[in-house]
């Protein structure tokens, strides 16, 4: 069997991706940051790259790196491939919906413990198979963009290029510590700054929750100034909480059942908007599957916090047609 020399030498299509995120967002640091990567993983990508095809693709200074005239070049052909590669991706996904019945849902990890159970289970008989993968927000959005999911459900506060959204709910965050902790006797509402400054323990970088509260804080003019913990997990966060020594932001569905119990309390928190937006996402310009349009109308029905388009003739609510859709 004879080895094909052209597939032999293909450019990896991550590495094209690190370059067009350069272009796109105009720096090494910008890009790492939209891409969730270290800086200099990005950077040893990218002289691989140049390496691999022997050209000088940016230009390095004490002021930043931009893009060369070949960079510049090489970026839009780039661009074209990761394109053509998210609509190979999309069609083969939306083929094996049709063909086999199955549908893939990515939910970051609140919704998918929390709410996806109940609209599962709320599916008539005979309904697509539902593959369920787990993820934190901004891993949910890459499943969506490069078609690995027909559907994606999130809860934080940004939006991937290329896709579109539709709130389908809302949640809140709570501070919350051991009953041992000094906050928990607190007979006052903590301000920002002190949230801001305290030792805190919270999900990883690409968490909707993460984002949320970073976001907030920095509306409320206090950016995050601690060098919190960072987990994986909502279950590792509580129970690091629960040692006593430290305060987590956590979704209100999260920690209904140990604030019941009493094995946690919650802090009151003022100057500091902690309420966020549950969306469901898809890629625009890809037709959703049959059985992801199902799915999709059947969330709508039952939070009854979906906004959007409604059909004028029978008033039923159009799941992709959101007048909040985002591009």
């Amino acid at each position: 069997m004879t080895t094909d020399p052209v597939a032999s030498r293909r450019t990896p299509l991550a590495a094209l991706e690190l370059l067009v995120a350069i272009e796109a967002h105009g720096s090494i640091t910008a890009a790492a940051h939209a891409l969730g990567i270290a800086q200099p993983s990005l950077s040893a990508g990218l002289r691989r790259l140049e390496r691999q095809t022997g050209l000088t693709l940016v230009t390095r200074s004490p002021s930043g790196t931009v893009l060369t005239e070949l960079g510049r070049r090489v970026v839009g052909r780039a661009a074209d491939v990761i394109a053509a590669s998210d609509a190979f991706e999309g069609e083969v996904t939306a083929l094996r919906s049709e063909q086999g019945g199955r549908l893939t849902v990515a939910a970051s990890m609140t919704i998918a413990e929390y709410l996806v159970p109940h609209w599962l289970s709320a599916r008539p008989a005979g309904a697509a198979v539902v593959d369920l993968d787990v993820a934190n927000s901004r891993d949910v959005m890459e499943a969506v963009l490069h078609g690995r999911a027909d559907l994606g459900f999130i809860e934080g506060p940004d939006l991937a290029d290329g896709l579109r959204s539709r709130t389908i709910g809302h949640d809140t965050l709570l501070v919350v510590a051991a009953p041992g902790h000094p906050w928990a006797a607190l007979d006052r509402a903590v301000g920002a700054a002190e949230l801001a400054a305290a030792p805190l323990v919270l999900r990883e970088a690409g968490s909707g929750t993460r984002a949320t509260l970073e976001r907030a804080l920095e509306a409320a003019g206090h950016p995050l100034v601690s060098t919190p913990a960072q987990l994986g997990s909502t279950a590792a966060v509580k129970s690091v909480v629960q040692g006593g020594r430290s305060v987590a932001v956590l979704s209100a569905l999260t920690v209904a059942a140990e604030l019941a119990l009493g094995t946690l309390r919650e802090v009151q928190v003022e100057g500091v908007d902690l309420r966020r937006e549950l969306r469901m996402v898809w890629a625009r310009g890809r037709q959703p599957a049959p059985a992801a349009r199902e799915l999709a109308a059947l969330v709508v029905g039952l939070t009854r916090d979906g906004r959007g388009d409604q059909d004028a003739a029978s008033g039923q609510r159009k799941p992709f047609a959101s007048a909040q859709a985002t591009a």
